[in-house]
């Protein structure tokens, strides 16, 4: 799995996620528009910040494209819909998750920072913008519930930098990652 394609991966999933959780709450199209872009957008800021990257380089990119085209797609999904979005919101939630913890703690790392800067990239990146659609649409963001959301960006950090980054490598992170987060949902396992 390369840089551009986690990328690409975590900003789709990450812009349904928002998306979703602005039609859940019965957002206008401008709703699910904000919701979408700084679900998929808002931890990356925060890394930027941390790493002393100029938050400009996220414009710069050319996925804001691909998260508009993906949101304008899904401004055509019926409302009644909507009551799937608990299945499969978690689901693209995960995805984005890993995708971002997992490409910002390689951004971290080329950088030759220390392992407590891959992990705070790695978490910052991965719950940052979920943390704040949370906050826009008034919900506690996940990531300060009891799930085990920041637990599984910190263990992604901690591959990082044992070194794994081969492709298999980091699908067998992304994999474990939207395993673990669904088999805690499903089965409501909570940190204490």
């Amino acid at each position: 799995m390369t840089w551009s394609v986690l990328h690409v991966i975590g900003i789709i999933a990450y812009a349904i996620s928002g998306a979703f959780v602005a039609l859940q709450a019965k957002y206008s199209f401008i709703g699910i528009f904000v919701l979408g872009l700084t679900t998929s957008y808002g931890g990356s800021i925060i890394r930027n910040v941390v790493l002393d990257i100029p938050v400009s380089d996220i414009w710069e990119r050319q996925s804001l494209l691909v998260v508009l085209v993906t949101l304008t797609t899904i401004l055509f999904v019926k409302r009644n819909w909507i009551h799937h979005w608990n299945r499969w919101g978690y689901f693209f939630d995960s995805i984005g998750l890993a995708s971002f913890a997992i490409q910002e703690g390689l951004l971290a790392q080329s950088l030759h920072h220390d392992l407590g800067i891959i992990i705070l990239a790695s978490m910052f990146t991965g719950v940052g913008g979920g943390m704040i659609r949370d906050l826009l649409a008034g919900r506690t963001p996940l990531a300060l519930r009891e799930e085990i959301h920041a637990v599984l960006t910190f263990l992604c950090g901690l591959c990082i930098w044992a070194g794994w980054s081969s492709p298999l490598q980091l699908s067998v992170i992304v994999i474990l990652i939207v395993i673990i987060r669904m088999l805690s949902v499903n089965n409501k396992l909570k940190l204490p």
